[in-house]
């Protein structure tokens, strides 16, 4: 049994112990979890199990950097008293070839506002991406390559 599933059960089992299945309750529970599975660590085999969830957490701190300096970047375009966009599809290079990998970085860069992912090649290797303003499209794929792309790599390889 993976020890995620195992960490649920223990956030579950907090719940039903205390009674209230809140959300932050079941969060707390998870934390409590994670912790008890960290002191026995060793014993489970749970190394890999707290690296990948930091690496994860990481992940998620990058996306909400990414999504409050894109909104900003959106918002001063559409405030400027005149528009000055150059809006184009880039072909970004895929170096995630699994298909979790790829929807998880189509649907970051999805969420990110001013970007939009459009389609995926038929073999797999570029995702289209439509940005509403992109000066320099290879600095774009360069900011997603070393940001979304190898956080994913990090986390789930």
């Amino acid at each position: 049994m993976s020890l995620y599933l195992i960490n649920l059960m223990l956030a579950l089992a907090w719940c039903a112990v205390t009674g209230s299945f809140t959300l932050l309750n079941l969060l707390f529970g998870f934390g409590l979890g994670a912790a008890a599975l960290a002191l026995i660590r060793e014993q489970v085999g749970a190394l890999n199990y707290f690296s990948r969830f930091w690496k994860v957490f990481t992940l998620a701190l990058l996306f909400l950097y990414e999504l409050i300096l894109s909104a900003w970047r959106v918002a001063k375009l559409v405030v400027a008293p005149t528009i000055k966009i150059n809006p184009g599809i880039i072909d970004y290079p895929l170096t995630v070839d699994r298909d979790f990998e790829i929807t998880l970085l189509a649907n970051l860069i999805t969420l990110t506002p001013g970007t939009l992912s459009v389609d995926v090649s038929p073999d797999r290797k570029i995702l289209y991406v439509h940005c509403i303003d992109v000066p320099d499209p290879e600095e774009t794929v360069r900011e997603i390559k070393h940001g979304f792309e190898r956080k994913i790599l990090e986390a789930f390889r």
